[in-house]
């Protein structure tokens, strides 16, 4: 089955223009949390660029740990509600933050950085090579001598390919933390081989109503082990440590993640 280019961009779009209901999703995801704030102190990286800041669930964790973090984004609704979220944080940890509109492909902020980081699948937005490769030269121009790339991405689930794209697969109700509605909540999972891309379509139904539903779509790029490795690979970069979860195990099939700390590849190698 062929996605087009149209619902892929919807999907690159529509699961993030609610900031307030996405951070409501993810307030419990921690452990990548953890992992990066460990990563930044190893490192002893004072200055980190993120790249897909998002509503900044990461980046306030190691702004509180004393990192000077440069977040950027490209949705304003993401911005938006990491500025909400700043105002409540003290006075040193809104100065230890400064935020960037912007493209991951294309945005240079004039700044090198010990640590580069694309938490949570920031990558599986990149579609075709030429948004993966120019995604991986800003992260290169903006890696400072000996500086590492650190991110994550999903294993793919092939089990997860062939469901039925008709199917929608329920899940347990959910809540509006806008107006505390209940909504029941399901998905449906659509792969398209040719691109490696995955549609995962979100359908939400107010609980005792039939005329308040609604879906948001999500597309994400998948990348295979090999494939990852021979990506960053003619793009500059060499695979330093590759794990399968945020505590450092190894990948196998069932690892929910590819977790990769990477640096610039000495020329000839």
């Amino acid at each position: 089955m062929s996605l087009t280019r149209a619902v892929i961009d919807a999907g690159n779009d529509g699961h993030y223009v609610d900031g307030a209901h996405y951070d409501h999703t993810y307030r419990s995801r921690r452990h990548d949390q953890r992992f990066y704030v460990e990563i930044a102190r190893e490192l002893r990286a004072a200055r980190v660029l993120e790249l897909g800041v998002g509503t900044g669930r990461v980046a306030l964790a190691l702004a509180k740990d004393g990192r000077e973090v440069v977040g950027v984004d490209r949705m304003d609704s993401m911005l938006d509600r990491m500025r909400e979220r700043l105002e409540k944080e003290s006075r040193a940890v809104r100065a230890r933050i400064t935020l960037k509109r912007g493209d991951m492909r294309s945005v240079r902020v004039g700044q090198r950085f010990p640590l580069v980081i694309a938490p949570f699948n920031v990558f599986m937005h990149l579609y075709e090579r030429s948004d993966i490769e120019r995604a991986l030269r800003t992260c290169v121009v903006h890696l400072a001598p000996r500086g590492r790339l650190v991110f994550d991405v999903s294993m793919p689930d092939v089990r997860a390919f062939v469901r039925d794209p008709d199917r929608f697969y329920k899940a347990r109700p959910v809540r509006d933390p806008s107006d505390g509605k209940r909504y029941a909540y399901s998905e449906a999972f659509e792969y398209d081989a040719s691109r490696q891309v995955q549609l995962v379509t979100s359908a939400f139904s107010e609980l005792g109503r039939t005329d308040n539903a609604f879906v948001r779509p999500l597309s994400h790029r998948q990348f295979f082990p090999q494939e990852l490795e021979a990506l960053l690979h003619y793009n500059g970069l060499a695979i330093e440590h590759r794990w399968g979860d945020f505590d450092r195990g190894p990948l196998h099939l069932d690892c929910e993640s590819q977790v990769v700390v990477a640096r610039v590849r000495p020329r000839g190698r």
